[in-house]
């Protein structure tokens, strides 16, 4: 079994519960043999609450938590120059270090040098409230990215960190689509077309990451998978990853299963359930390339050539 990961909370419970990467509470539960390959996306979660100077800090102290914790379990953790696909074939576990909410800038163009040379891979630009950078999904008559915040993410683009805007409203996705030159992605939204959920993608957006080269990933939280929380369940899944692929998203489509940071469907518990998935998929009917796409190979294509991708605008 093969698996990126594009999206979870679990760093966020290190840090804040001091509970280790392989605690066996966590829904993001590591690989134990070699028949697995996991390449994980561990966010840190800054939430809206924080001041600049707070987010800024827990960025640099997750660093280094994750940093420890990869050494000690033997996960290799990557940075953006290592070449992703011989590292995840070759690792049982591999992992980006990633941050939800770009509030962790704190307000300094500087600190995007100085986070990618930690080697964080992606950012969301927001959570669900204003920040620096623009405004998130829960914005009323919300604007799109400010003046600095199109400073950011040519300065993101620059280091090589991904721009993600799952969480953003839809005037500072579009904003995004307008300021940016490389592919950008959605790490952990569903589609709303299927759930009318503010924090999915409207088909029009998810036409534009496409078109762009960019990933969506699949989110597990029951909320976003069903306009009825409590009867979400695996197959809800299966009905978003459909709806991807029905607009051409076959090699766009990811998960991104928000693991450790959502609710989660009364038929999934943790990250075991991948196996699961893949037999469904199976059941359905889809080809196996296009599930092995889905859960490892579109990914590894676009960390891989992220930075070839560049567009004029």
């Amino acid at each position: 079994m093969r698996i990126v990961d594009l999206h979870c909370d679990t760093l966020y419970k290190l840090i804040t519960e001091h509970k280790p990467l392989d605690d066996g509470s966590h829904e993001v539960q590591l690989p134990k043999d070699g028949l697995r390959h996991h390449l994980q996306c561990y966010a840190i979660w800054l939430p809206d609450s924080y001041a600049g100077e707070q987010a800024e800090q827990t960025v640099l102290y997750a660093a280094r938590q994750l940093e420890a914790e990869c050494s000690r379990l033997h996960i290799r953790l990557l940075r953006q120059k290592d070449a992703v696909r011989q590292a995840f074939e070759k690792y049982r576990a591999t992992a980006f270090l990633t941050i939800e909410n770009g509030l962790a800038l704190n307000g300094s163009l500087g600190n995007v040098a100085r986070f990618a040379s930690l080697g964080v891979r992606m950012m969301t630009l927001t959570w669900n409230a204003h920040n620096d950078i623009g405004d998130g999904a829960d914005v009323p008559h919300a604007k799109g990215l400010t003046s600095f915040g199109k400073q950011a993410v040519r300065e993101m683009e620059r280091h090589g960190m991904v721009v993600d805007i799952s969480h953003a409203s839809e005037a500072l996705f579009y904003d995004v689509a307008d300021h940016t030159t490389l592919p950008f992605v959605a790490s952990h939204s569903n589609a709303y077309a299927v759930t009318p959920h503010r924090r999915n993608l409207k088909d029009d957006q998810i036409r534009t990451i496409i078109r762009r080269g960019g990933l969506f990933g699949l989110n597990f939280h029951n909320a976003f998978l069903n306009t009825q929380p409590e009867k979400a369940r695996m197959t809800d899944i299966l009905r978003h990853a459909e709806h991807f692929l029905s607009l051409g998203g076959e090699d766009c489509l990811c998960f991104g299963s928000d693991f450790d940071g959502g609710v989660l469907p009364a038929d999934i518990q943790n990250s075991g359930v991948y196996d699961t998935i893949y037999e469904l998929f199976l059941r359905h009917r889809y080809p196996e390339r296009v599930i092995q796409k889905v859960f490892y190979d579109n990914a590894l294509i676009f960390f891989e050539n992220f930075d070839k991708k560049r567009i004029m605008v």
